[in-house]
């Protein structure tokens, strides 16, 4: 008979992640580049600005064929999410057998869908008149993933794709936590994918924040972000792992539409409240991964953010100058760094020119993957997005 959770939930743990990024397509490759600072995904594109050139971060790999989904699944964006989810799928059948088909949650972000694909048809639309027929416009809806996911992992239960931009991913993980606790679903599929798109490169571009290079977080010499693209799936679940997701918080301050609070209030309300439902203190934070977008105005605020809250100085990184910035996966693909940074007990380094703006509150930068001399326990992860709309995650690893 199938099992489902009936008495009350305690923790939510990690049971497996897949990661696919500018790093590789596989944990070993990822996590490999990841403590060795490669830039490797960086490149130089002329063809998605208009007469001008742009560095993104982008996956050179070999992806997954399609062709045997049906039309308005086959995408980039799916392309990136199947490879990611070929790293959990032996976890996910377990689960379907220990509960059910049903049980068992999709629960995904993205922000960019299948836009690629739209771009694709447009331009063929305004050369013949007519959109192409493999085009499917349904592979631009938000829900488009989860869907596609829930169909490959053959599950029924509870499917739905989050999109609050750059913080997409990590609010999957509290969303699919309250329906775990509250019994709707026993296990859940998490995470975020996001393509390379025109669209959103032209939108950073517009409002002026794109790298002229490859960006420099919390460098003098920022002058904004470089998008990337990728796909970070996880099984969360109440079955007993190595690795506890153990809070999370969540602030929306509203302060402008695309920019931060100068302060960072929104940003120390999120982190305060992943502590304060972590039950632990500022103290016990061993590491954080930084939103760190290299752009001026982000990056100013979350170290003024981070001082505030964080006296005794924890090792703290951007993952942005090793991927670039992944949008809709960036904090799902930032807490499978921190999943490595505790099951390998190295710090993710900060990659960006060795010269942090000296008009920024003193943090204590990882220079290096063996920068730290005892053990790593809890790390925290932040995804701020447009809106003020801000996640602080708190994982951490459990010892036999």
């Amino acid at each position: 008979m199938k099992q489902h959770q009936n008495a009350p939930v305690g923790k939510i743990y990690i049971n497996d992640f897949g990661l696919i990024n500018a790093l590789g397509d596989n944990l070993k490759d990822i996590s490999l580049n990841l403590f060795t600072e490669s830039q490797q995904g960086f490149v130089k594109r002329d063809d998605i600005l208009p007469e001008a050139t742009v560095f993104v971060a982008q996956v050179a790999s070999q992806l997954p064929e399609l062709d045997a989904y049906p039309l308005h699944f086959q995408s980039r964006n799916n392309q990136l999410a199947l490879q990611a989810y070929q790293q959990i799928a032996a976890t996910v059948e377990s689960f379907k057998q220990k509960y059910s088909e049903h049980r068992l949650g999709v629960i995904l972000g993205t922000s960019t869908s299948g836009i690629a694909q739209g771009e694709w048809a447009m331009a063929a639309k305004q050369q013949s008149g007519q959109f192409p027929e493999e085009y499917d416009y349904r592979v631009q809806e938000m829900s488009n993933v989860a869907e596609f996911i829930s169909l490959v992992a053959g599950l029924s239960g509870v499917s739905m794709t989050i999109s609050t931009a750059c913080s997409s991913s990590a609010k999957t993980f509290i969303t699919a936590s309250e329906l775990i606790r509250t019994g709707v679903i026993d296990a859940a599929i998490v995470g975020g994918v996001d393509s390379l798109c025109a669209m959103t490169v032209n939108g950073f571009s517009a409002l002026e924040s794109t790298s002229s290079g490859i960006c420099k977080p919390s460098s003098v010499n920022r002058d904004g972000i470089n998008i990337g693209e990728g796909a970070a799936l996880a099984v969360i679940s109440a079955d007993k792992s190595d690795l506890c997701l153990l809070a999370g918080g969540e602030s929306s301050d509203a302060h402008h539409m695309s920019a931060p609070h100068p302060e960072g209030r929104g940003a120390i309300d999120a982190m305060q409240q992943a502590l304060n439902k972590a039950q632990l203190s500022h103290q016990q934070i061993d590491y954080i991964n930084l939103h760190g977008t290299a752009t001026p105005k982000n990056d100013s605020m979350e170290a003024i953010a981070v001082a505030e809250l964080f006296p005794h100085q924890p090792f703290v990184s951007s993952s942005k100058g090793s991927i670039g910035h992944t949008l809709g996966a960036a904090g799902a693909t930032e807490i499978g760094f921190c999943c490595l940074v505790l099951r390998q007990q190295k710090l993710a380094p900060h990659v960006s020119d060795n010269m942090i703006d000296p008009e920024l509150p003193l943090l204590n930068w990882v220079k290096n993957c063996t920068d730290n001399k005892s053990e790593i326990h809890y790390c925290l992860s932040n995804s701020f997005a447009f809106g003020g709309n801000n996640v602080s995650l708190i994982v951490g690893r459990e010892y036999e």
